[in-house]
Formats: C-alpha cells, sequence, structure tokens
C-alpha cells in the first residue's frame, strides 16, 4: 500500500486540489473517488456518494490496461508468442470450420494490443460499440470474435474493438492454464498488496478481456505508481520495464479526445505532460504523468449512459497543483 503524506511535503498545492474536490461536488454528482499520488505516495484523497477505501470500483474499459500489463508479465515469463507471431493456431479449436484467411496474418499480440486487426466493427465518437451487445448475447465469445470479417483497409488501422482486448484475455488463460484473474492475483495483484478483487467471466469461463474488474481506488493507485516506477514495487521487478516502455507509448493514431493508442493504454500530452490512461466508460481512469512522477484516478457511477469526462479537472486544477513541484 502507497504511504500516505501531505500534499505540501510532496511539493504540490493543495488549495487547487481542493478546488478540484470543490468542483467534484458542484458539478461531477456521479463521481465516486479522487486520487493523487506522486513519487511513490498517496498525496490526496476524497470519495463521493457514500464510497470509501474499501468501496470495489467497476472498471469497465479501464480493464484493458491491466490485461495489457498481464500480458507483458507474461510475455516475460517466456509464457506467450512473439509479438508479430500469427495466433490462430491457438485459438483454431474455438473458430468455426471457416474463418477468413486473413485471420492468419492479421490476428498477432501486436494487432491485439493496438487494436489493428481489422476486424469489422463499429465505434462511436465516444467509444460506444454498438456490436458488443451481439458478443455479450452470444454463449461463444471466443468463436464470435474469429468469425467477425477482417476489412483489408483495416490492417494496421486503429480502431476502438472491445473483442480485441477479450481476446487477449483468452490468449492468456490458453498460455497460462489460469484465466486472467487468477493470473492476476498471483504475478500482480499478490506482490503489490491489491486486497479484495472482482473480475467477472464470459460464458467459456475466461476473465473479461474488455470490461469485468473491480478493485478499491488505493489499489487503482498502487498499479499506476506501479507502472510509472517502471514495473518495480518494494524492490521486486513486478512488470518488465521493456513491456512499460512500449505498453505507455502511442504505436497508432487514436481518437483527438482521447488521445493515441499504445498497448491498451490512451497516450498523448495534456498541458504539455506526457501522459498514458486507463480509461473506462462513466469515468473510470487513471492518469500517468511521468514527468511529473505523478498518478490521478477517479471513479464514479459505471452504470449510466450519460456521464463527464473528470479530464478538464486535470486540466484546470490537478496538473497546475503539480506544475511547480520538483
Amino acid at each position: 500500500m502507497l504511504p500516505v503524506s501531505l500534499p505540501e511535503e510532496a511539493g504540490c498545492d493543495v488549495r487547487l486540489l481542493d478546488q478540484a474536490h470543490a468542483k467534484i461536488n458542484e458539478a461531477f454528482p456521479k463521481m465516486r473517488s479522487f486520487l493523487v499520488a506522486r513519487s511513490g505516495k498517496l498525496i490526496y484523497e476524497k470519495y463521493y456518494g457514500g464510497h470509501d477505501a474499501g468501496s470495489l470500483n467497476d472498471l469497465r474499459s479501464a480493464t484493458k490496461s491491466f490485461i495489457s500489463v498481464l500480458i507483458g508479465i507474461a510475455s516475460g515469463q517466456g509464457l506467450l508468442p512473439a509479438l508479430d507471431e500469427p495466433l490462430l493456431g491457438l485459438l483454431r479449436h474455438y473458430a468455426a470450420k471457416d474463418v477468413d484467411p486473413a485471420l492468419h496474418r492479421s490476428l498477432t499480440l501486436r494487432r491485439l494490443l493496438t487494436m489493428t486487426t481489422g476486424f469489422a466493427w463499429q465505434t462511436g465518437k465516444k467509444l460506444g460499440e454498438p456490436m458488443i451487445r451481439r458478443l455479450h448475447r452470444s454463449k461463444r465469445w471466443t468463436a464470435f470474435a474469429l468469425s467477425l470479417p477482417v476489412l483489408p483497409d483495416m490492417v494496421g488501422r486503429f480502431q476502438y474493438r472491445s473483442v480485441d482486448t477479450h481476446l487477449l484475455s483468452v490468449i492468456l488463460s490458453e498460455c497460462t492454464g489460469m484465466d486472467a484473474h487468477a493470473f492476476a492475483k498471483r504475478n500482480l495483484f499478490g506482490p503489490l498488496g491489491i486486497g479484495p478483487s472482482e473480475w467477472l467471466a464470459s460464458p467459456e469461463n475466461h476473465s473479461m478481456g474488455h470490461v469485468g474488474l473491480f478493485l478499491a481506488s488505493r489499489d487503482m493507485a498502487n498499479f499506476g505508481m506501479c507502472c510509472l516506477q517502471g514495473g518495480r514495487w518494494n524492490g521486486e521487478q513486478v512488470i518488465p520495464a521493456s513491456w512499460l516502455a512500449e505498453a505507455l507509448r502511442p504505436h497508432a493514431e487514436g481518437y483527438p479526445a482521447f488521445g493515441d493508442y499504445g498497448f491498451s493504454w490512451w497516450c498523448g500530452k495534456m498541458n504539455g505532460q506526457t501522459f498514458s490512461c486507463a480509461h473506462g466508460h462513466g469515468g473510470q481512469q487513471i492518469y500517468l504523468f511521468p514527468e511529473k512522477d505523478t498518478v490521478v484516478v477517479f471513479t464514479a457511477d459505471s452504470k449510466v449512459s450519460r456521464w463527464k469526462n473528470p479530464r478538464p479537472l486535470l486540466q484546470e486544477f490537478v496538473l497546475e497543483a503539480v506544475a511547480q513541484a520538483p
């Protein structure tokens, strides 16, 4: 668990953080938590709507960034194929008799991690995915994903597509003999001291790769700080540093409202600061600001159709609060 310190001791302007807190109370009624960690210490922590440090948050699509890290850990252990090795052979027993021949070339870890497989999909301006309902209604999620046509002109181009990340979870299970939740408990959550967690499963009993993870806000901050520290935690290399260096940098041109896309992380610049972000519907976010050694966590009610992105709070208050910090 991150030790606790005062914002002033971390060189941060607490008045600006308090203004962010006031703005949340005024204009973000669905917010559940707001945490700031800097230089390995938790320096600001607020909860809303009856939630507290023990409450579990539905991370929604921020789950994808955890899958990315688990893939990195498994790769570091030599359990997964190389990034550009074709994967269809690993999943062929899930697929229908006939699959698009293009899958033999387009289905790789790199394509799945960067959402550049070219699977035919629909994505809205706010990352809505109308076809996700068809996936969720299916009893065979893996077969559903592998049955999607591959659009040749989309192979290598980014499109936000949750089936890509769910296939990563299936591959993790196939190669490690454990579902993503069990693998995480042993290789990530345990070393980080992450407490109670939940991870929903698909009808085929794979941990959902695109959504489904539930964690406490402090544990989200622990995860973010470990990533910011090159994967080290309490003197142990939990996540390969080389993997994080790749995962947290842009690999594909994303969407202006969110950033470019790394290995299942959004990334870009904000107020002149480099950032990486695990992002989920409703406002579940873990922001990493490496140049300021700062992690910011927001969680909110996930069962909403419309919601306010807390990103302006970062731009107006939080980044200004740490701007003068050494």
